[in-house]
């Protein structure tokens, strides 16, 4: 690039001189172009200012007036970004009347079509690529809006609010009139018009309010709706038992569309989502789709109140309205589900996704100080570690008080844009502990560790705790301040029973949680009667890491009632065994053991029993890595896998033939268990490379009729029976090839293979006729799941850096916000081998290098090189 581009700062935030009260806009779709009619009603919010900014980009400007005299070309200035006009008055009636072509639109943000389907996606800054408005979520408006659009292209015309009018026009059109009551950020309007097909039903409020609910997706698809509906029903019941918070509007609307970058949508009354998240049957979902589909259709529904009726004041406040909502949505799952195994699964993801953000060049507050790119900070810190803020202040308050705090929060702040003050204002409103210092969750980052040592005194009955933080530099190399956290523990006895926590020297929140706020804190604990095993952190009660050579993980693995420790003691016994078997060690014997006693227990739940099970991720051990060498750790993992499977193979295929059911795909939590349970220990066998195992794994694909069970089936078979697998992917791809859900599964599959060959996999698959570059989902599951594979993309050729970096720069001329998500496979470069750097940096240097590349792309990739510089 010839310029750098501009960084925008939280520190020179100021409020809009002026706002929009209210916006009437009228939209006639047309087949080549969309003609905007869009009437503000503009107050100056600031006396002195003097010169209008309404954003814009992309717009052919038709007409203009202000206060009903038309402007000529001469009256303001019209630059690439924005229309500026000199405005010295206290209010104005403002018309634009503007043309797009949504047909063009392959970023998908403003209004494009997907399909037969003009949609929109206007956070964080799309809506200027409608109309000329003031793009920023501080400005709140209500909206009036107009749909004209030929009735038999588009018999279905949405918008937001609740529907006022319908007629037919001449020519075979027709008009649709919405009107919102709630003011609201323009990142929340929404526009949905096409031939589509739908199912609806109806919910009826706590005070007696009927909604009229409906699911809109693609014609023929309509049967696979049902399950999203159901967990919106869910939902709104959840939110009104949990929070007393209810639906305000006559209508709620979901429409799901293939092409879509991000997972949904929550535009006031008007979801747009991700067809992903929407579409599901038994026969054609997994497990973990249904699951997902209803986690997400209830976090886009939450919003309602966190994140619509109570919106971010700017986007450096993004975690306001994401961290609080994701929060929102695990405790819904949690509620829905198994508490266990909900918390398993978010600390899993947190750990894969955000750890690495945290510790690599990317890192960034939850509340960041600075950007180049909004669209950059759509991130695991933001929402994940985000949630887990909120889950900190959750366990500090105690349910019934953080409950009054969001009651607070809901009465004094509704209808306002606000900030992460107001919200820590709520909190403070209930705390028992002064907030300030734990406010630095906010603007640090980097992930924290706790360095934890004791020396038990038999004589006195007493355990002396040490707990020093250990603080990492952030990434401008500066040192960073003690955090203030809950840390939740316990004491075991022998049986695995618990000592009552009795000290004096600290904070003792409900029993069992210690207040941690010192850079060191001693810690002398009474009454312990014999020296004590540690269950450090349960329930993952801070976002951190745990550092202490004193715990016994056998013994956490066989006896702790804390099914999260348990967990985590898997996980790190595990990794320690892999690490001393990449330095030429046989496995430990003790954890081999260890995972037998947990093979043998049939008395845990099954679920709960395959997360105990999984062996640590390859991704989780780079993170442990100072120099990254993937082929040791993928060897470690297999040889484990076999050791384990050889330990075990009678009880894994006893269990196996017990476990499996053909015929079973419902989603109950017995049957989701029993397959996650049967897949695992099959995962577990088919490393052994038998020939009668995986005809035994071909046979559960052909014959079974979950697709949990035979995708996970298809997966086993292409990593370790190849010859098998021909026959099974062609079967998928013959059966599957007209249903774009699946065929993302297939290309993943494919793309994620450790065998040799899967980059030549990769660009044949491109040539498929199903592939298509301009939507998301197909780019995510073929060139993103390959950037994913450790095995292909870190190959020692460099070949897999070039190939991700040529699709880097060819799609970042289609859909900027897909190519710089895929950037994001360099954030190892720091850690990489010299010769593999090397090449990584060529690579890198050749993408930032590149004429007319996005502040999408170039921001990611600039901090990524900023590594060696460093």
């Amino acid at each position: 690039m010839n310029n750098e581009p501009k960084t925008i700062f939280f520190k020179d935030y100021l409020p809009s001189d002026y706002t929009i009260k209210s916006c009437t806009l009228e939209f006639i779709i047309e087949n080549s172009s969309t003609r905007v009619d869009n009437v503000m009603e503009i107050t100056r919010s600031n006396p002195d200012a003097k010169e209008l900014r309404l954003d814009g980009e992309l717009l052919d400007l038709e007409l203009l007036w202000v206060d009903d005299i038309v402007w000529d070309e001469g009256m303001y200035v019209k630059t690439d970004d924005a229309l500026i006009l000199p405005l010295d008055q206290d209010s104005a009636r403002i018309r634009v009347i503007n043309r797009i072509y949504p047909d063009e639109n392959t970023a998908l943000e403003g209004l494009y079509r997907s399909g037969g389907i003009w949609c929109t996606q206007n956070e964080p800054e799309g809506f200027r690529r409608i109309t000329y408005f003031i793009d920023r979520p501080d400005v709140m408006t209500r909206f009036t809006t107009k749909i004209i659009a030929d009735k038999a292209t588009c018999p279905v015309l949405l918008s937001n609010g609740n529907l006022r009018g319908t007629a037919t026009l001449e020519n075979g059109k027709h008009i649709a009139v919405w009107d919102d009551p709630f003011p609201k950020p323009c990142y929340l309007f929404a526009l949905v018009a096409g031939d589509l097909g739908s199912i609806h039903d109806t919910y009826t409020t706590v005070s007696g309010k009927k909604v009229d609910l409906a699911i809109y997706c693609d014609i023929g698809n309509e049967e696979k709706c049902h399950h999203a509906m159901r967990s919106l029903k869910k939902s709104m019941e959840w939110d009104e038992q949990t929070y007393g918070r209810e639906y305000d509007l006559e209508v709620y609307n979901i429409v799901a569309v293939d092409s879509f970058n991000m997972g949904a949508m929550e535009n006031k009354g008007l979801n747009i989502f991700n067809s992903h998240y929407v579409l599901a049957d038994e026969q054609s979902a997994t497990d973990g789709d249904f699951m997902g589909i209803e986690s997400v259709i209830a976090h886009e529904y939450f919003h309602n109140w966190t994140g619509n009726r109570i919106t971010c004041r700017n986007w450096f406040e993004l975690t306001l309205k994401e961290g609080l909502t994701v929060f929102r949505d695990q405790c819904f799952s949690a509620d829905m589900n198994s508490e266990l195994t909900q918390r398993i699964d978010d600390v899993r993801a947190l750990r894969e996704r955000q750890f690495v953000e945290d510790a690599g060049p990317t890192a960034h507050p939850i509340k960041p100080d600075h950007y180049i790119e909004i669209n950059n900070f759509y991130t695991a810190t933001v929402y994940e570690k985000g949630a887990e803020v909120i889950r900190m202040m959750h366990t500090l308050l105690g349910r019934e008080k953080f409950r009054s705090a969001m009651d607070y929060y809901f009465e004094k702040f509704d209808g306002q844009a606000v900030g992460t003050e107001e919200f820590l204002e709520s909190m403070q409103s209930q705390s028992p502990i002064d907030l300030t210092q734990f406010k630095r969750w906010y603007s640090q980052e980097r992930t924290p560790t706790l360095e934890v040592s004791t020396h038990y005194d038999a004589s006195k009955d007493q355990l002396r705790m040490k707990i020093v933080q250990k603080i990492p530099k952030n990434s401008a190399n500066q040192e960073q301040l003690p955090y203030a956290m809950p840390l939740k523990i316990a004491l075991l006895a022998q049986d695995g029973s618990e000592y009552p926590l009795e000290t004096s020297d600290i904070t003792l929140l409900h029993n069992d949680i210690l207040w941690i706020d010192q850079e060191v804190s001693d810690i002398v604990f009474e009454s312990i009667k014999s020296a004590p095993r540690l269950s450090l952190n349960r329930h993952f009660s801070a976002p951190i890491q745990i550092e202490c050579t004193e715990i016994d993980y056998p013994f956490l693995m066989a006896y702790e009632r804390d099914g999260y420790v348990r967990y985590e003691a898997s996980q790190r016994f595990g990794m320690e065994t892999l690490e001393a078997m990449m330095e030429g060690e046989e496995p430990s014997s003790q954890f081999i053991e260890s995972f037998g006693v947990i093979i043998r227990d049939l008395s845990l739940d099954k679920m709960v029993k395959a997360q105990l099970l999984e062996l640590p991720s390859v991704g989780a051990l780079m993170q442990r890595q100072e120099e990254i060498d993937v082929v040791k750790i993928i060897s470690a993992i297999e040889r484990l896998k076999q050791r384990l499977a050889m330990a075990y193979r009678d009880e894994c295929i006893s269990q196996v033939e017990v476990l499996y059911d053909p015929s079973n795909c419902s989603i109950d939590a017995e049957s989701m268990g029993k397959r996650a349970l049967k897949n695992r220990l099959l995962a577990l066998l088919m490393s052994l490379e038998e020939e009668n195992i995986g005809q035994l794994c071909k046979q559960y694909y052909d014959s079974s009729l979950s697709m949990s069970d035979r995708l996970s089936a298809l997966e086993l078979l292409e990593n370790y029976a190849p010859t098998l697998a021909s026959e099974a992917l062609q079967d998928f791809y013959t059966r599957h090839r007209d249903e774009p859900l699946l065929m993302n599964k297939y290309f993943a599959i494919c793309a994620s293979s450790r065998r040799s060959g899967t980059l030549e996999r990769v660009r044949l698959l491109q040539e498929d006729p199903v592939f298509d570059m301009k939507v998301p989902n197909l780019v995510r599951a073929l060139i993103g799941s390959f950037a994913r594979n450790p095995a292909a993309f870190y190959d020692v050729s460099g070949a897999g850096y070039r190939f991700v970096a040529d699709k880097i720069i060819e799609l970042d001329v289609i859909n900027p916000q897909i190519a710089s998500g895929l950037a994001g496979a360099f954030k190892n470069y720091g850690k990489l081998s010299p010769n593999a750097k090397r090449m990584m940096q060529t690579e890198l240097e050749k993408i930032k290098n590149h004429p007319n590349l996005s502040n999408n792309v170039y921001e990611i990739i600039a901090k990524i090189l900023q590594v060696n510089q460093g």
